[in-house]
């Protein structure tokens, strides 16, 4: 798979890199989604003196073909870049991401362990809940792109930056993410911080259950967030998750 892209830049997904103190946070956007998703919240956390580092993932923020040409690997290869790059230069470094890239911040921290200082995370995808995701793989012979599922947001008015298409082709190496990811959550030994919608029409109960059941017991914190959709980073609740998460670095850095 080929993580290039021939469509252009859509408007507000465009990665964004911001050098401040020691402490850095790398942050993830989700499937089919862009670094629009999060900006506000690397905006919020670069203004209280965070280095931050938000990538554009292989195949996002242009065209739903592009991405139809990447898979996980390519998602996770981008991220971790990333990572190391902002370890590089930070004394430490949190991980923080919605929805896919909740699963991507928890594949980091197994992966790179203490490097990785704690995780926070919104509506975190772990596993399946829409049957179409666990026929993908034989789907995407058949069919090229299904409905998307961009802009699940409470608030009016609010828009995600996000493709109207979900390609088949991509959605069919998710399955493989989430069993290399999930395999391995009882190795992961930082402190979590959950963001969890009361109402969300794109993750479904399923992933919390995998989460709660496989991360050692008392790594895991769960805020509900009463007011907020899928897209919760930018939906009613954004501010609390901003302050939240900021917090949760101070409380947990150094």
């Amino acid at each position: 798979m080929s993580p290039e892209h021939s469509g252009a830049l859509l408007p507000g997904a465009e990665p964004f890199e911001h050098s401040g103190g020691p402490v850095g946070v790398l942050l993830c956007h989700g499937f089919t989604g862009s670094p629009q998703t999060v900006r506000a919240w690397a905006d919020y956390l670069a203004g209280q003196g965070l280095s931050v580092s938000l990538p554009r993932l292989p195949g996002h923020g242009t065209i739903w073909q592009d991405m139809a040409r990447t898979g996980w690997q390519d998602w996770y290869g981008a991220a971790d870049a990333a990572f190391t790059a902002l370890a590089a230069r930070c004394e430490q470094t949190f991980v923080f991401g919605i929805s896919m890239g909740g699963c991507l911040a928890f594949r980091l921290a197994e992966v790179h362990g203490s490097a990785v200082r704690g995780l926070v995370v919104v509506n975190p995808s772990l596993a399946a809940d829409n049957k179409l995701l666990t026929i993908a793989p034989a789907l995407k012979y058949v069919m090229k792109s299904v409905p998307g599922i961009a802009s699940d947001i409470k608030k009016p008015g609010i828009k995600e930056v996000g493709y109207d298409k979900v390609p088949v082709a991509a959605a069919a190496s998710l399955p493989r993410l989430w069993g290399v990811t999930t395999k391995h959550l009882n190795e992961v030994t930082q402190p979590v911080l959950v963001y969890r919608s009361a109402v969300d029409h794109v993750v479904g109960p399923a992933s919390m259950r995998v989460l709660l059941a496989r991360v050692p017991q008392g790594l895991v914190t769960v805020r509900e967030l009463a007011d907020s959709y899928h897209v919760a980073t930018l939906d009613n609740d954004a501010e609390a998750i901003f302050e939240g998460s900021l917090k949760f670095v101070q409380d947990h850095a150094g």
